[in-house]
């Protein structure tokens, strides 16, 4: 599974959402904290164990917006 991951830049911080899930979005003075927030509250929302792999990839950036790609990896 692959989700698009939207991280905006602001004056005072970072906008993490996960589009496709509404209400999945966080905030954090870095974008690394905010990313990780986001990805903390995307493993609750789908129920998922902490020990699921989820790999993020840089798809596009134009500021003051970039876009990542998070990819589920498959379970074994």
């Amino acid at each position: 599974m692959v989700l698009n991951l939207y991280v905006t830049q602001s004056d005072d911080g970072f906008t993490a959402e996960v589009p496709s899930l509404k209400g999945c979005e966080s905030w954090a003075h870095t974008e690394d904290e905010a990313i990780e927030k986001t990805i903390e509250l995307l493993k609750y929302y789908l129920k998922a164990d902490n020990s699921l792999k989820i790999s993020i990839d840089r798809a596009n950036k134009k500021h003051p917006l970039t876009i990542y790609k998070l990819i589920f990896e498959k379970e074994k």
